[in-house]
């Protein structure tokens, strides 16, 4: 199983920052913030950064070398 941004759906307010980053993982579903199991998330973490009310959160840590 793939570890994905966990989302708290009871924090989403529908503003749909989250899904204008280019990442095609994220859709609005009645309002709501959804992931699409397509195996495409980057793991860019953007998606946590832009969300005004924290209901996006990344339980990983993102390592430079």
């Amino acid at each position: 199983m793939k570890v994905m941004p966990v989302i708290i759906q009871e924090k989403c307010d529908g503003c749909g920052l989250c899904v204008r980053i280019d990442c095609h993982c994220l859709i609005l579903v009645d309002n709501v913030i959804t992931f699409v199991e397509t195996g495409e998330c980057g793991w860019c973490t953007h998606c946590e950064a832009i969300c005004p009310t924290g209901a996006i959160s990344c339980p990983f840590e993102v390592v430079v070398e």
